[in-house]
């Protein structure tokens, strides 16, 4: 610690204006702000403030000196806020939905940043969560986006820094400390990743169109050629229903017996011829 000696007053009695003047406000006070109060150099305003930090955390005092949201406030210490709650119950409490959040954490780590690209991360409506941050004065415009339409862009605000015990932005834990990734970009390679699958599956789906009517054609192909080649067997080796029909014909042929000509005896033929003779004789005389 450096304490300059052109001051417009004494060090010590500096030092205890400057500590009266942060137990009394209820906002962080700037080094340009005390040195404007108390007509000094910033510089020696940064030095008082410094050792008074040094005597309050050597000391174990019940209170701190904090530098948040760009300034210097003073503070419990953690320790003691079960205290101070039990005084002051939920009056303390800064109550906020889950949807309203999830907003304050995207604009938080994606500043500036316009509705619709909030919506984008969240995948849902952000009206509502952004009328009740901005009411909170968590959230602020800050601007417009140099795009079509202009929309306004979000960022946070000093309250948001002071309400969360946040010097500057910087403060902010890294993402990589919560085990996730950036969450416009995983939103992105999410999109990205949905579109090729549902392109692959659409890929996919006309493959294995293409694919079944080729192998149903070819089926079809084969069973023709199998009938084809079924039917010339059957000629060929005469198992089909004509050849089966002219193969019995055939073996009925061959299965009646050679008897060679016929011969005729001439004595039998002669008896008989005289036996039919004698049978007309008698017929002849009985009619008479």
């Amino acid at each position: 610690m450096n304490i300059s000696s052109e001051t417009k007053m004494e060090s010590p009695e500096l030092k205890k204006i400057i500590e009266t003047l942060l137990f009394i406000t209820d906002t962080p006070l700037s080094i340009k702000r005390l040195a404007a109060i108390t007509e000094e150099k910033e510089d020696i305003i940064k030095d008082h403030l410094t050792s008074i930090k040094d005597d309050y955390d050597s000391s174990g005092n019940a209170l701190q000196l904090k530098q948040v949201a760009g300034g210097w406030q003073m503070a419990t210490r953690p320790q003691y806020g079960q205290w101070v709650k039990k005084l002051y119950g939920s009056k303390m409490a800064v109550r906020l939905t889950q949807a309203a959040l999830e907003t304050l954490c995207i604009v938080a780590y994606k500043q500036p940043i316009t509705r619709a690209e909030i919506e984008a991360v969240r995948g849902v409506d952000s009206v509502g969560p952004l009328e009740t941050l901005t009411q909170r004065r968590l959230v602020t415009v800050t601007g417009r986006k140099e795009v079509a339409g202009r929309p306004l862009l979000y960022g946070t605000t000093q309250e948001f820094l002071r309400q969360f015990g946040l010097n500057s932005l910087k403060d902010l834990p890294r993402l990589e400390s919560f085990n996730i990734e950036n969450p416009a970009l995983n939103a992105q390679s999410t999109a990205a990743e949905l579109a090729d699958e549902a392109i692959e599956k659409e890929n996919s789906a006309e493959t294995n169109a293409v694919g079944q009517a080729i192998n149903t054609a070819e089926t079809h192909i084969v069973s023709a050629n199998v009938q084809e080649n079924s039917l010339f067997d059957n000629i060929n080796t005469g198992t089909g229903i004509n050849a089966g029909t002219a193969e019995n014909e055939t073996k009925a042929i061959n299965t009646v017996p050679e008897t060679g000509p016929i011969q005729t005896d001439p004595m039998a033929a002669t008896e008989t011829d005289k036996t039919n003779a004698a049978d007309t004789d008698k017929e002849e005389n009985k009619n008479a």
